[in-house]
């Protein structure tokens, strides 16, 4: 899918070869289909640690065990069904599919940098304001699911189409385990992460002075971390939605040039720099994704929030 996010582990050819019945088969075509998925699981490892904000330390972990059972059942419930059934009757359908969700992660990404640049935290101020723990925690919960469920649709039309040339039970195994090791890695990693200041506190207590150290160490980077998180969570939007855009729009021979654009600059770029030339290309073309991302996601703000609330202020200022 989107190209130069992630080498790809092996050619699609090579796969389609394999007997169905081959566990080789299998993780073959897991591996195809996760790696090419990966900017999206980026993405979405980035973007959950959010929604444990406002909660107590206890109840951190079994929030994330919510999610991850509420992507579980997003992902093999309702998308890998819908997806095979797809990929079946209507396989074009795919690409403008992908290309939607494409539009809405540029959208959630251009929205956040309008929200830090207007200094408007809706969201966030609606939480902070609620007073029951269990309406907060339920609230997280909904919310961090809708957002799983854009991403786990990225994830398995991505890895969906890395597939298409497998038998059709072959397809829906590797796509299902896809959905369930990706789920475990993105909310294991999650976990991990919002609990690093507790195993830091516990180092601080119990641990020698090397573990104090540490400790200290952890505890103090954690919320530095987080926030640093965000920030990733964000660019990822932009550059995996840009990136997807692109994408489609070569693989639709539509507005063709502008890809090639991207290409070809990252391509120059790279040269021009004229040292770890792949790694610079790679920034760059995202650098070009997250660009277009911008740029889409900002006509779909200005659509939805800028135009409506200044035609408002607009109207009420005439009366």
């Amino acid at each position: 899918m989107p190209s130069g996010l992630i080498a790809l582990l092996d050619d699609v050819a090579t796969i389609a070869k394999l007997a169905a019945s081959s566990v080789d088969d299998i993780g073959a075509a897991v591996g195809k289909a996760g790696s090419k998925a990966a900017g999206v699981v980026i993405d979405d490892t980035a973007v959950t640690p959010r929604y444990v904000t406002g909660l107590t330390p206890d109840r951190e972990l079994p929030i994330i065990g919510k999610i991850a059972v509420g992507s579980l059942k997003n992902k093999l419930l309702v998308i890998l069904p819908v997806a095979l059934i797809l990929s079946a009757i209507a396989p074009w359908a795919i690409t403008p599919i992908l290309m939607l969700g494409g539009c809405y992660l540029c959208f959630e990404g251009a929205e956040k940098l309008w929200e830090k640049l207007a200094g408007e935290h809706e969201d966030e101020a609606a939480l902070m304001e609620c007073d029951d723990p269990g309406e907060l925690e339920a609230r997280q919960v909904a919310g961090a699911i809708r957002t799983d469920f854009i991403l786990s649709a990225e994830i398995m039309v991505i890895a969906l189409s890395t597939l298409d040339a497998q038998g059709f039970w072959l397809r829906a195994f590797a796509l299902a385990l896809v959905g369930v090791v990706i789920t475990v890695a993105v909310y294991g990693a999650v976990g991990l992460i919002v609990k690093l200041d507790d195993i830091g506190l516990h180092m601080v207590k119990r641990g020698g002075s090397a573990g104090r150290s540490v400790g200290r160490l952890m505890v103090a980077g954690v919320p530095k971390l987080l926030s640093a998180l965000s920030g990733i969570g964000t660019a990822a939007m932009l550059w995996v939605g840009g990136q997807i855009i692109l994408h489609g729009l070569e693989v639709l021979h539509v507005a063709e040039a502008l890809p090639h654009l991207v290409h070809d600059a990252a391509h120059r770029g790279a040269e021009l720099i004229g040292f770890w030339v792949p790694v610079w290309q790679w920034l760059l073309t995202a650098l070009g994704g997250a660009i277009v991302g911008i740029v889409i996601g900002a006509i779909i703000v200005a659509v939805l929030h800028v135009l409506p609330r200044r035609k408002t202020v607009a109207t009420e200022g005439a009366h």
